[in-house]
């Protein structure tokens, strides 16, 4: 028994030994194959090293691979556009010869042939599809103006294919342009409300003929006009017109422009010149109401867009016209940055022109026009157009410097706004009449509607403030002399003289200047300065004629003779100036040629005084026949 025990005791201990020994071994075993910190990371590295040696060009090269398939899948074309690509970049070089651009062009119509309507909307293809139309024969053109047909109303929408609309339709025939004014029927409205496709259609407008142009329009009137075409003749030219010819009503006509002029608005697109001749069609018979929610959504920087045509002038002159205070200084301030380059065109300038004839607010135009005009004045003073604002200060609607058409774009109106007070005034001469009755003679009625339009006027302007308040003299003084303005062109037209007084428009403002402006607004304040530009002139004329100057005398040349003899008429002051300092004494010497006429001048001054000037002196030249005997200018008016 006690062996037994002793047996199962030796059997547990050498199982406990056995389990020890076992242990000891695995965890001897796990710190063996355990790497320290720093092997872990030497490994790490250089695990890493290997990975980007070895798979770092080829991860690029996978990526673009992926990328190309995929543009495959989402792109039809795909591979067409990549040949056309590397096509397009030999084609469009500068140095390459005609011949084989003329190849490279065939091939690539060859290439897109049956495809073009698909591939013209992609950013690469219509470029190249651009290069191809210029360069191409016409029969080629021709073939892809015909594969395009159908589908222009498409890619008139699509910011790529416009261009290629617009270069398609810059090489069309006559024919091709009126197939493609035609497909836009029904679709203009819709075209003008779209930021790309307003595009499409005001180049086929300023492309089109005037039977064209109207079609584009008509169909913005009505919607009678928009289903059927040809129910008017290039006769009814005018939407009054049109609506007297086919008898439709006002009411309906109004709605219908209203749906297609507000969207335009309130996107902004009105950079184009068909929307101008909407908007100036929309006015002539619009209510008052509507007129006055249009001019408030113009009279912001949107106005500045506008001004660049004839019918854009046209409407900023009208918002200038019926704003109010609030809204004509938005115009203003709106026009800030953008003055000078206004100044320079042809019909924004006639906006400058209307601002500073009728607004009232002398200190914003300052500040903002006239500080503008200051810093390019010389410029401006040279230039056909820059000139005009400066001319409108100094003679105010002068026909010698503006044409009709000029001076009736100023004084446009808009019929439902004037019609207002021809409305009230004889609605008050029927009540006056019925009041007063028989007794009264004609006379008296008219006495009492004088006194009537006196108050009417007084109360209307603070609603249709179609000219200022303020008196034109003063206005024209504080924007001339209290700004500095005067002072400015004073010096510039001393300092440049010569170049002015020979220049075909810078004459004109030196003239102005040198009398002192219409009503002598310049003579109390700027006397001195415009004498030193008498003797400035006087000095020129004082200098001798000489064969090797290069320059013409300015007796003699064409625009400065003309100009000194305007003067000798028009101003005393400056024809005895130039007479003591340059021309006593030496008046035989120019009495022939274009300076005969500057000495002729003299003679027919309406000023006593300076014909007694001369008369010693002439009377010789007139005896030996070398002068004519002229009366002055006012008995031969007479």
């Amino acid at each position: 028994m006690a062996a037994k025990k002793q047996h199962v005791g030796n059997a547990k201990k050498r199982k406990q030994i056995d389990t020890e020994a076992h242990e000891s071994a695995s965890n001897s075993k796990v710190t063996k194959f355990v790497p320290s910190k720093k092997q872990k990371s030497d490994s790490v590295g250089k695990e890493k090293t290997a990975k980007a040696s070895v798979t770092g060009r080829e991860r690029r090269l996978h990526a673009k691979e992926l990328a190309e398939a995929r543009k495959k899948k989402r792109k039809r074309h795909y591979t067409l556009e990549q040949e056309l690509a590397r096509l397009w970049e030999k084609m469009r070089r500068h140095e390459i010869a005609k011949e084989d651009r003329a190849k490279l062009v065939t091939e690539a119509l060859q290439k897109m042939k049956g495809k073009i309507p698909e591939i013209a909307g992609s950013h690469i293809s219509s470029r190249v599809l651009q290069t191809c139309v210029k360069h191409c024969s016409q029969a080629e053109r021709d073939a892809v103006f015909e594969e395009l047909g159908p589908h222009f109303i498409t890619l008139a929408f699509n910011a790529y294919a416009v261009h290629l609309v617009k270069k398609m339709l810059d090489n069309a025939s006559k024919k091709q342009l009126a197939g493609f004014i035609s497909t836009l029927h029904g679709h203009v409205a819709p075209l003008l409300r779209h930021m790309v496709g307003s595009v499409v259609v005001e180049h086929a407008y300023e492309l089109a003929s005037a039977a064209q142009k109207q079609e584009l329009l008509l169909e913005l009137y009505s919607t009678e006009l928009k289903l059927f075409k040809d129910l008017v003749s290039l006769k009814e030219s005018r939407l009054l017109d049109v609506m007297s010819k086919l008898s439709l009503q006002k009411g309906s006509v109004l709605r219908h422009m209203t749906s297609v002029i507000q969207p335009i608005l309130e996107k902004g697109i009105v950079d184009h010149s068909i929307i101008h001749r909407l908007l100036v069609e929309y006015f002539s018979i619009a209510d008052q109401s509507s007129v006055t929610d249009i001019i408030q959504q113009l009279s912001s920087p949107l106005l500045v867009r506008m001004i660049g045509t004839r019918d854009g002038a046209k409407i900023g002159i009208l918002c200038v016209k019926y704003g109010n205070a609030k809204e004509r200084k938005k115009i203003i301030k709106g026009l800030k940055g953008h003055i000078a380059k206004t100044a320079y065109h042809q019909y924004g300038c006639m906006v400058l022109v209307y601002i500073l004839s009728v607004v009232d607010d002398t200190k914003l135009i300052t500040k903002v026009i006239i500080r503008e005009l200051q810093s390019t004045l010389k410029d401006l003073i040279l230039d056909k157009n820059g000139r005009r604002p400066l001319l409108q200060l100094l003679h105010p609607n002068c026909s010698r410097y503006f044409s009709p058409d000029e001076l009736s774009s100023l004084n446009s109106s808009i019929p439902s706004l004037s019609l207002k007070d021809q409305s009230e005034a004889s609605s008050q001469t029927d009540t006056l009449k019925v009041s007063l009755g028989d007794e009264e003679s004609k006379e008296d009625i008219e006495v009492e509607m004088d006194e009537v339009n006196k108050d009417k006027t007084n109360v209307d302007d603070s609603d249709l403030a179609e000219s200022g308040k303020k008196d034109p003299f003063v206005r024209r003084q504080e924007l001339l002399i209290k700004s500095g303005l005067a002072e400015s062109l004073l010096d510039i037209c001393i300092e440049s003289v010569g170049e002015l007084i020979r220049s075909n428009f810078g004459k004109e403002v030196l003239y102005e200047v040198a009398t002192g402006g219409s009503g002598g607004i310049l003579l109390p304040t700027l006397d001195d300065k415009i004498n030193s530009l008498h003797e400035a002139i006087a000095s020129l004329a004082a200098m001798s004629k000489s064969e090797d100057s290069q320059e013409e005398h300015v007796l003699e040349n064409f625009h400065s003779s003309r100009t000194i003899r305007k003067l000798i008429m028009d101003c005393p002051n400056f024809a005895s100036t130039l007479w003591e300092k340059a021309l006593k004494g030496k008046s035989e010497i120019w009495a022939h040629g274009h300076s005969c006429k500057v000495i002729s001048a003299f003679l027919e001054s309406p000023d006593s005084k300076v014909q007694e000037l001369v008369k010693n002196e002439l009377q010789p030249l007139i005896d030996n026949g070398i002068l004519k005997n002229l009366k002055p200018r006012e008995q031969v008016t007479q």
